[in-house]
């Protein structure tokens, strides 16, 4: 099945250790993408605000509305965001 076939389950339910964990994830896949700017922006959220975090996240996602040759990383961040509703 090629990847772009794949499909996400959006768990909506994940807490703020899940979530730093899926941004380091995300991190990890905009390094290997060679993505440095992304890398940048996802760099020292653990443990942020949740304004502060919802606000690294939106850019990042606004930074690769132009680029749908990464929608891995962009799907992975519209889950992250879906769940910044959780962060204690």
């Amino acid at each position: 099945m090629a990847e772009e076939d794949k499909t996400v389950r959006m768990v909506t339910n994940l807490d703020r250790k899940a979530v730093e964990g899926k941004l380091a994830e995300v991190r990890k896949a905009a390094q290997a993408a060679k993505l440095n700017e992304l890398v940048t922006m996802l760099t020292g959220v653990e443990g942020m605000p949740k304004a502060q975090m919802e606000m690294r996240v939106k850019n990042a996602l606004l930074w690769l509305g132009d680029k749908p040759q990464h929608q891995r990383i962009t799907v992975d961040l519209e889950l992250i965001e879906l769940n910044l509703k959780n962060l204690k």
